[in-house]
């Protein structure tokens, strides 16, 4: 009873201050990842304004989450070095600025380079905020405190490829990051103002060595599977940076077993729950993103949907997976992981297979829909499978486990873009190839004899357009392969639930 009344103790006022905070924390948190739900639409926009081509402007998303999840694990370090107040505010400041430089780029090489600025920045953004959130709100308000985030986290999505569509018929592709910038700067002031600086506590020694390694051994790779296609999976330099990125994560595994206070805490991973949850969800992730990835690509590039009716197709299902996220929340603790796992995952995997019947000229009557049921399958799967992963470590490990889960899924999804984007090139390249070698030599001589050039030009055309749209579904094909494979996985849940069961 004594602790209920320490636990409870605030006035109306510091109550009104914390919630306060607890805002200026959340649109922080928002402004984050509203920026980075811009650009999917953006993709096509960017390729033909920047002169440049669908496997290099993909780095715009891959490079910022690449940055986003390789600078994670140094976020309980730096809160405890300088405070989590500070620390935040330097993320927003250096989120700020790099998106202000992807404002004024002038070529895609500036513009990927300033999204990995600003992802340098964000991407300890959402890991802070929900840190901070345990520290400055009592505990009975958590919960709260956390759905507060959570919406926050579900509208960006929602929003974001709509207003993308927008901004990019009205004004142009830079306004995607400028009407960021006033958000970010107002995120800045309120958090200034409103949250307090925590005491200061002796920081634990950095694990500089092991940063340093898991950040090449995770760049190096990306970089390799990005490039592979263009520059040749057996020219020197992808097999060396292939070889850079193996030996990497073998002398990270070393050094993490040597030092006190690691950035991977390989104990982790004798948690078998916690390992099985990191897996599904990297899988989730991977097909999550071949989709998310794409599918503006088929509407813009395949269909020639404007970038603001492609944010209203895309809109739907981005609803439906907010609306069921909340929803899976509080399902979680009545039924557990396993039937909102195999419900959410049965829906994903079946709806992404079934995209491999899109061509040119599908209707949206009947895409719409489809992306519907698949937003509720992604609602329904993606939380359930992270806070089981959570629940299964120690208390005092929490903050290991979060970053290490988010590195992990943020390589996976960055990894995702990178190889689906080979996938559709390749087959894209094959079945025009296909098409070509289909059309007898004298019979192309006659069309071009009896249309003329500009006809056989048309011609041509045409054959991409159709040979683009087969790659691509070829590619959502694949993306489902992930998908399906979690499915087994998920029974493996309620196994180990119960071996702890009988156990006790």
């Amino acid at each position: 009873m004594a602790s209920t009344a320490v636990a409870a103790p605030s006035s109306a006022e510091s109550s009104r201050e914390r919630w306060l905070a607890l805002l200026a924390i959340i649109l922080g948190a928002f402004v984050a990842i509203l920026n980075n739900s811009l650009i999917n639409v953006a993709i096509p926009k960017l390729t033909s304004d920047l002169g440049s081509t669908t496997s290099r402007i993909q780095w715009v998303l891959t490079g910022y989450m690449l940055a986003s999840g390789v600078i994670i694990p140094i976020t309980g370090y730096m809160e405890e070095r300088i405070g989590y107040k500070k620390f935040l505010l330097l993320a927003l400041a250096v989120f700020t600025g790099g998106t202000a430089l992807c404002a004024v780029a002038w070529s895609d090489t500036s513009l990927i380079i300033a999204r990995v600025i600003a992802g340098i920045g964000g991407g300890v953004i959402g890991p802070l905020s929900m840190t901070i959130i345990y520290k400055v709100m009592p505990r009975e308000q958590i919960g709260t405190a956390l759905g507060l985030w959570g919406v926050s986290a579900m509208v960006a999505p929602a929003v974001g490829p709509t207003l993308s569509g927008y901004l990019i018929e009205w004004f142009n592709w830079r306004f995607l990051f400028i009407i960021c910038i006033p958000v970010a700067l107002f995120a800045m002031m309120m958090v200034s103002i409103l949250l307090k600086e925590p005491a200061k506590t002796k920081p634990k020694p950095f694990d500089f060595v092991g940063f340093l390694l898991a950040a090449i051994s995770a760049g190096t790779l990306l970089y390799a599977l990005s490039n592979g296609q263009t520059k040749g999976w057996t020219s020197f330099e992808i097999v060396a940076l292939l070889f850079v990125s193996f030996w990497s994560l073998i002398f990270l595994l070393f050094v993490e077993k040597q030092v006190d206070n690691p950035v991977i805490e390989l104990s982790l991973f004798k948690n078998f729950v916690f390992v099985l949850s990191i897996i599904v969800s990297s899988l989730v992730m991977v097909g999550l993103y071949g989709v998310m990835f794409i599918m503006p690509i088929y509407l813009q590039n395949i269909q020639g949907v404007t970038p603001i009716n492609t944010g209203l197709l895309l809109m739907p299902q981005a609803i439906c997976m907010a609306f069921m996220m909340p929803v899976a929340g509080k399902l979680f603790d009545k039924v557990g992981v396993v039937p909102l796992g195999l419900t959410g995952l049965s829906l994903m995997s079946v709806t992404t297979y079934e995209m491999h019947q899109l061509t040119a000229d599908t209707p949206h009557e009947w895409l719409i829909p489809l992306l519907m049921i698949r937003g509720i399958g992604i609602g329904l799967c993606m939380m359930p499978f992270s806070t089981a992963g959570m629940n299964a470590v120690e208390p005092h490990l929490v903050g290991k486990a979060s970053a290490v889960s988010n590195l992990i899924r943020q390589v996976a999804a960055s990894m995702a873009i990178a190889v689906f984007t080979v996938i559709m090139q390749q087959r894209t390249a094959m079945h025009f190839q296909h098409m070509t070698d289909s059309i007898p030599a004298s019979s192309a001589q006659s069309v071009q004899g009896l249309l003329g050039t500009s006809w056989s030009t048309t011609l041509a055309g045409l054959m991409q357009r159709e040979a683009t749209a087969r790659g691509i579904v070829d590619t959502f094909i694949v993306s489902a392969i992930p998908l399906f494979i979690c499915l087994p996985l998920v029974f493996l849940f309620k196994r180990k639930k119960e071996m702890k069961a009988t156990e006790s």
